[in-house]
């Protein structure tokens, strides 16, 4: 990847105040709020014992992924295929996967910061433990962030424009957030519903991301749902991507 090409890609996203805030504050914001209500600190027998603060850390974590895979990156492919900068980077040394290599790189770096945050607000202000496998919650986050970005991708494949892109992007934001436990967490959803949700990526990654901050090895099956997740909407970006 042309260092260049990234360190410009990182300054264009630092102008963007409502990206900023959107992927990096917005969901330590959300889990400031939470937090702020006196039912959300105190214990819940019906999850085990858990506080409702603390099963939202790791849906806070999933929020800044969501941000990038169904908003912010197919917004930003898109806009770049719309305004014809990929084609004429074609006839230039820098090719065009530099541009998107150094896009993804960025957007991925800014939401894994974002969820480094949400877990040291949620620990310094509202005493939630730090993930107790942290081997295995760094595993399911990455693997997380592929998925996310890989959804990105697929999107910016299949919009012809921004508009469009953010209408897909909107038909897909809600539902995944549904999906990683953000109006009901995923621990409180009935048995049937949660081993659906557990079939997306979302769901998945919030099943994974529990369990480790538990202290328990990430499932097989919840890793290799968003590992499958993740090639196969790699491959569906490749497969239907067009620079122009």
């Amino acid at each position: 990847m042309n260092t260049a090409v990234l360190r410009t890609e990182f300054r264009l996203f630092r102008r963007e105040p409502a990206a900023v805030f959107w992927m990096f504050l917005f969901p330590t914001l959300l889990l400031g709020i939470l937090g702020s209500i006196p039912a959300f600190r105190q214990a819940d027998r019906s999850m085990g014992g858990l506080r409702p603060i603390d099963a939202y850390v790791p849906v806070a974590v999933l929020i800044a992924l969501l941000m990038c895979g169904a908003q912010s990156l197919p917004q930003v492919l898109t806009g770049y295929r719309e305004r014809g900068i990929l084609r004429r980077m074609s006839a230039t040394p820098v090719r065009p996967v530099a541009l998107l290599s150094a896009q993804m790189t960025v957007q991925g770096g800014v939401a894994l910061a974002s969820a480094l945050l949400a877990l040291l607000v949620g620990r310094v202000v509202f005493d939630v433990r730090l993930p107790e496998q942290p081997g295995g919650y760094l595993l399911a986050l990455l693997l997380a962030a592929a998925a996310s970005l890989a959804l990105g991708s697929v999107l910016s494949a299949l919009s012809r424009t921004t508009k469009i892109a953010g209408a897909i992007g909107s038909a897909v934001f809600f539902p995944m957030m549904f999906c990683a436990g953000v109006w009901l967490p995923v621990q409180n959803m009935p048995h049937t519903l949660a081993r659906v949700v557990g079939c997306t990526p979302f769901g998945a990654a919030a099943e994974a991301l529990n369990q480790a901050a538990a202290g328990d090895w990430p499932g097989w099956e919840h890793l290799g749902v968003l590992a499958l997740w993740a090639v196969l909407l790699t491959a569906g970006a490749a497969r239907w991507f067009r620079w122009e």
